[in-house]
């Protein structure tokens, strides 16, 4: 029997471990120098653009949301297709989520949906990076200024993505990063949150420590709500490790892409009704392998054969419209029919920076042995 293949699996190297032995053995492991290492070179990478780490990617959406000013009434417009925290922030900061279907072929949010969604209430817009492949970056940022909107980007899954040559998050508005356990780059839990202005900065380091503002030795305030969302040393002696490679990741999750469609074949779509993902190899950095699958299977029908051949497979996302959640605040079926086809039949195949072309050639055997 093979060994069993995950869909997703960190690969962390002894010199990160020995890294963070030596930050547990410093006796500082909660925010400090490594965090301030991790912070400066995430701001190279952006173009010199301030970045403050935390120990989520979702506080840091809140964040940008309560720093842009948004809250009870005000309209934000996202897709039904992301991890549920993408919309939760909306209500934590008392706003109003608006969704706006998805494109079929990108299964990212359409942007002409998200103009005819937008109202007088409307204050900003969420679009969220599926798979790590960006919107029309042009488009989007048009829209954002003829309608005098805030744009907070989950880019949970972008980091090394680009748009025209430039890095996702080195330029733009509010633009959020997730360094969770199967993201490209890792710190166990943790995110960042790429600002704009001084002053947002500022803000973004009280909201992630109670409010707390310093002065002097004992000089001590606080003039804002905030919570404890600071990222650990621990986490960012993780992260300096894994972002050293980001550049290695990326290039082998391409190549990983690529061979998945060499051994998938130009008739795969036409052969078995499944649709695969645009090849856009010019900017994403293929933080997911996903098909939609036929609607001749279902989506647990096809991860338990595939698990009969010890590969695991996940799906990213169900509709959160469908929630009940959301539901209980007037969202029903039939209200973004692509995202609720789409998230009913997508699934992620095995993708991850240790994986090898046996690894994709034995995930292609069975999804052909499974879809016929």
């Amino acid at each position: 029997m093979n060994h069993f293949l995950p869909f997703s699996k960190p690969t962390i190297d002894e010199a990160t471990i020995a890294s963070v032995a030596e930050t547990l053995r410093s006796g500082w492991i909660t925010s400090g120098p490594k965090v301030a290492e991790f912070e400066k070179k995430l701001s190279e990478y952006f173009g010199g653009r301030p970045v403050r780490t935390f120990n989520s990617g979702t506080c840091t959406m809140e964040i940008a949301l309560r720093i842009a000013g948004i809250g009870a009434g005000d309209e934000v417009i996202t897709t039904p297709i992301s991890w549920v925290a993408t919309a939760n922030v909306i209500l934590e900061v008392g706003a109003i989520p608006v969704f706006a279907d998805i494109d079929p072929v990108t299964r990212n949010i359409d942007l002409d949906k998200v103009e005819a969604a937008i109202t007088s209430r409307t204050r900003a817009i969420i679009p969220v990076y599926l798979a790590g492949r960006p919107l029309d970056m042009d488009k989007l940022y048009a829209i954002a200024e003829k309608y005098k909107l805030r744009v907070i980007e989950d880019a949970a899954q972008a980091i090394g993505s680009t748009w025209q040559g430039k890095p996702i998050g080195s330029f733009g508005d509010f633009i959020s990063f997730s360094f969770q356990a199967n993201k490209n780059i890792t710190t166990s839990e943790g995110g960042a949150l790429v600002l704009n202005t001084p002053e947002e900065v500022v803000l973004a380091e009280k909201y992630r420590l109670q409010g707390v503002s310093r002065s002097g030795w004992d000089g001590i305030d606080v003039d804002v709500l905030g919570g404890k969302y600071n990222m650990t040393d621990i986490a960012a002696a993780i992260g300096l490790g894994q972002f050293a490679k980001l550049q290695d990741i990326t290039a082998h999750r391409r190549v990983l892409a690529q061979h998945y469609f060499k051994l998938l074949g130009v008739d795969f779509e036409k052969r078995t009704g499944a649709q695969l993902p645009p090849k856009d190899f010019a900017n994403t950095n293929w933080h997911l392998f996903q098909i939609v699958l036929p609607d001749t299977i279902t989506r647990p029908q096809f991860m338990e054969r595939m698990k009969a051949f010890n590969i695991g497979v996940g799906f990213h996302y169900a509709p959160i419209h469908l929630f009940t959640l959301y539901r209980e605040r007037g969202f029903k079926e039939g209200m973004f029919p692509i995202s609720e086809q789409v998230g009913r039949q997508i699934v992620s195949l095995p993708m991850f920076y240790a994986m090898t072309f046996i690894d994709v050639e034995r995930t292609c055997m069975a999804i052909r042995e499974v879809l016929g």
